[in-house]
């Protein structure tokens, strides 16, 4: 309670209005749902998102929404369209345009450029007789019957439907596109996706330092290197090839099964034959497969002549 108003309640009232209304507006996604996509996915221009006011904020998220989901788009404020700003629009857009009553004038102050241009245009609105829906090339009724505001005033749930809306019709193209994870890595570099999706062994490989060990070592000499290498196996080598490896799991099992025979047996005896080995421009996703599918911690870096160049496990993956 705060002066004596239950504010949770009236939260949890609000959230439940603009869930309402983002259901009761399923309905409405119909034949000009399509109509709009297919007009998005030919193209060949930009997408250009506009609004104004709180419309104008949903309008710039959807704009950043579609550009980053594989639709290159932009947000353009129609105040900005009178002093120059209609020069970024070209002939090969494609405008959407969102005005909760389709009466806005600023918005509607662009609609004769758009035509004598040809340049289509998709309205969104909640009024389906606006000059905005009179006069675009496809409207997309989003009615809302209420707003969450008490008074039935401030854009609250006419907006959620708008941000829900425009939710839906990026990965309704994402689909269309058949636009995957790499595609969304290259357009995200700087984020952790990115940088798994983009980044190779080369760039985690541990190089310097590495633990290796010869197959006739004794298990007592290997479990030394193992321990000093701080990365739980050992490499076993033959100059400069690579026969197997070993790791705590092998030293653990080997001292149950061998007990006080454990020390003098050798690494040969105990070690894997075929480690998992990956070139240096392996994907770190697909490293971390052949991590998860073999239930290991970590795989050999080699070059066409299975030179060991380096070793990568599990936690650089994890970037």
């Amino acid at each position: 309670m705060v002066n004596n108003i239950n504010v949770h309640d009236i939260a949890a009232r609000c959230l439940r209005d603009e869930a309402e209304a983002i259901m009761n507006i399923v309905p409405q996604i119909n034949g000009t749902f399509d109509k709009a996509v297919e007009l998005i996915v030919a193209c060949a221009g930009k997408v250009i998102v506009t609004g104004v006011g709180k419309s104008g904020h949903v309008a710039a998220k959807i704009a950043a929404t579609l550009a980053s989901t594989g639709t290159p788009a932009f947000f353009l404020n129609p105040l900005d369209a009178f002093h120059g700003d209609l020069g970024m629009v070209g002939k090969d857009d494609v405008v959407v345009a969102f005005s909760n009553s389709g009466q806005t004038d600023e918005l509607l102050r662009i609609v004769p450029f758009l035509h004598e241009h040809r340049i289509p245009l998709i309205g969104i609105s909640g009024n389906g007789d606006s000059l905005l829906a009179r006069n675009s090339d496809v409207h997309i009724l989003l009615r809302v019957a209420h707003e969450a505001c008490p008074l039935n005033l401030a854009p609250t749930s006419s907006t959620t439907v708008q941000l829900a809306f425009g939710d839906a019709l990026a990965i309704a193209l994402m689909e269309v596109r058949h636009f995957n994870s790499h595609d969304f890595a290259e357009l995200h570099p700087g984020g952790s996706l990115g940088k798994r999706l983009l980044s190779t062994a080369r760039d985690v490989m541990r190089t310097e330092d590495l633990p290796t060990i010869t197959p006739e070592m004794t298990l007592a000499e290997a479990i030394l290197i193992v321990s000093k290498g701080m990365m739980g196996m050992a490499v076993a080598m033959e100059g400069d090839r690579i026969v197997g490896i070993i790791t705590d799991g092998d030293v653990r099992r080997a001292m149950e099964r061998l007990h006080q025979d454990f020390y003098n047996v050798r690494v040969a005896d105990v070690m894997t034959p075929q480690p998992k080995c990956v070139a240096e421009n392996t994907k770190l996703t697909a490293i971390q497969e052949i991590l998860h599918k073999n239930n290991i911690h970590a795989v050999l870096v080699t070059d066409q002549e299975r030179h060991l160049l380096g070793i990568v496990e599990s936690l650089s993956c994890m970037i």
